[in-house]
């Protein structure tokens, strides 16, 4: 699974508390620290894609 997160994040945090693993606060909005999602994070990414409240998850 493939994760990115698209230029509309207004940095709210929500995906970094649902899998730091993953997600990681930057500079101006949330960025993917992962090249693939490892297996057992796939249902929390899904999970902060679903509570995206500006919707800028995209899983691929």
């Amino acid at each position: 699974m493939k994760v990115r997160i698209e230029d509309t994040c207004t940095a709210c945090g929500l995906c970094c508390d649902t899998c730091p693993e993953v997600f990681s606060m930057g500079a101006d909005m949330a960025e993917v620290i992962v090249d693939e999602v490892p297996a057992e994070y796939e249902a929390a990414v899904q999970q902060a894609a679903e509570e995206c409240p500006v919707e800028a998850i995209v899983v691929d």
